[in-house]
């Protein structure tokens, strides 16, 4: 966090919103990325195929993007070993398709569209978020 400004925070959360906007005034789609992920790939194919693999490139290639115009852009390393990191993501996977999307559906777009179901969801989701950052830190041990 010792990179953090509320300017690029602010700046980043109204791109978020403005491409969430975009996206559903110009295709009339929610800009949940599990469900543009599923419905991109077999056997789930469904629609219009071609968008969401655009939109999917698009937060691929963002940050090499990025990275190639501001040098002196963060650095960002991950020091996870990958089994962990592929168990993690097919949990995420699991949990939201136990919830119906995930926190860019329900958080950014269901909230936004006054959804109820969205603001249960939202909670839930920060709630275990919480908790399961208390329990990784605090009985497990691990570090920031």
């Amino acid at each position: 966090m010792e990179n953090f400004t509320p300017y690029s925070a602010l700046v980043g959360g109204a791109l978020i919103g403005l491409s969430a906007a975009l996206l559903l005034l110009l295709n009339g789609r929610i800009a949940g990325i599990s469900g543009i992920i599923g419905r991109a790939l077999p056997p789930h194919q469904r629609g219009d195929v071609g968008w969401r693999l655009f939109f999917l490139a698009g937060l691929l290639l963002g940050p090499l993007i990025l990275r190639l115009a501001d040098g002196n852009a963060a650095n960002i390393g991950i020091d996870t070993p990958w089994p962990i990191l592929i168990i993690a993501g097919l949990l995420v996977g699991y949990g939201t398709g136990l919830g119906n999307g995930c926190t860019s559906g329900h958080g950014v777009c269901g909230l936004a569209r006054l959804s109820p179901r969205s603001a249960a969801a939202t909670v839930v989701f920060m709630a275990v978020a919480g908790i399961t950052v208390y329990i990784v830190r605090h009985w497990l041990g691990a570090e920031d």
